[in-house]
């Protein structure tokens, strides 16, 4: 974390609250940002609709906003993330929570793999260590003990303050709790796709085991990558957003992880749209009742779950509309009102 008096960013945002990563002595905002598309040329269209001056803009606003938890990985633009938000973060003098993920994918084969990818990601965030470091996605043939034993080494390393792990269950996550526990270390994040289209973390029983076990329930595509911002009608469906490359690039991802639901909803077509309506409807009726915008109340519906919810920005204007998800909170009848109208949803958003 970079260095600032404590009371100077109080100063600056003397009413937003904080959040404990895990059970670390590290406070991050109640909502991060996440950089999947920083670099992105493949999906995102990095370089065509937005550029880095877009990306340096929103940064610098979230940040004075009140934001300081920033999520990456070496996956993320095959590393350009990693050295966009390091550029960035050198930028500010305010303490930051970076966290960033080791991808295990079928070709590494030694668990030196990770420390050597930690080792990497370092350098293209130009860091002697990072807050957090996370086990991106489990593949085999290596073990996910193995992998969770190679994290414990990279906390006594000293180049990360904390680890958490990504798209595992409860199973997994209480499975690394439990080899955490055997080295007296803990774990401390769990980054799993939670939004008003995908409550299986709630379903599950893996929110309340988090809440449990104190770790961070961090979650990954709340806005259903846009489908929830209400943007999208019948006669211009998310699927007419994306070229055939890019939808071809979001299939691939939904193989890769076959329960996100984020990935398939960019390929919604009028009968999708036509079909969560009623939750989109519901998600501008709240909206206008607090004057904020379907996206921002979306947004507060994870934080009020007990969830960290991390959403992409690309330019200015989206910086300035997640931050307004910030400083106020839905009311309880409000929460029930959409827990019921999205638990409809559940069913369509799982075979979409």
């Amino acid at each position: 974390m970079s260095k600032m008096p404590a009371e100077e960013n109080q100063a600056r945002n003397p009413e937003l609250p904080r959040v404990q990563l895990g059970r670390t002595d590290m406070m991050v905002s109640p909502l991060g940002v996440g950089t999947w598309s920083w670099g992105d040329h493949m999906i995102w269209g990095y370089g065509q609709s937005y550029t880095r001056q877009d990306l340096e803009t929103a940064f610098r606003i979230s940040v004075e906003k009140g934001i300081n938890f920033f999520d990456t990985a070496e996956a993320y633009g095959w590393g350009q993330a990693e050295r966009l938000l390091g550029q960035f973060v050198r930028l500010r003098t305010e303490p930051l929570v970076i966290g960033t993920k080791f991808l295990p994918s079928p070709w590494r084969l030694r668990k030196s793999s990770l420390l050597a990818a930690l080792e990497n990601s370092l350098n293209r965030l130009d860091m002697e260590r990072v807050d957090l470091y996370q086990f991106h996605k489990h593949f085999p043939p290596v073990s996910f003990e193995t992998w969770m034993d190679s994290l414990t080494e990279a906390l006594e390393t000293g180049k990360t303050r904390a680890v958490g792990i990504s798209n595992c269950n409860c199973h997994q996550m209480l499975q690394a709790v439990d080899l955490f526990s055997e080295r007296g270390m803990s774990l401390s994040s769990n980054q799993v796709e939670f939004s008003l289209l995908n409550r299986e973390p709630e379903y599950e029983g893996l929110l309340e085991a988090c809440h449990q076990q104190g770790i961070t329930l961090i979650a990954y595509s709340p806005l259903a990558m846009g489908v929830l911002t209400g943007k999208y009608t019948p006669e211009h469906p998310p699927i007419h957003k994306f070229r055939l490359k890019e939808r071809l690039a979001l299939h691939a991802y939904s193989l890769v992880l076959p329960a996100c639901s984020a990935a398939k909803a960019c390929q919604f077509g009028p009968d999708e749209i036509i079909q969560i309506q009623p939750l989109i409807d519901l998600l501008g009726d709240i909206a206008a009742a607090h004057d904020k915008t379907p996206t921002q109340v979306a947004l507060n519906w994870v934080m009020c779950k007990g969830a960290v919810p991390i959403v992409g920005v690309k330019n200015e204007r989206q910086a300035l509309e997640n931050a307004g998800a910030l400083g106020w909170s839905l009311k309880g009848t409000e929460v029930a009102e959409l827990d019921e109208v999205s638990s409809k949803m559940q069913h369509f958003a799982d075979s979409a």
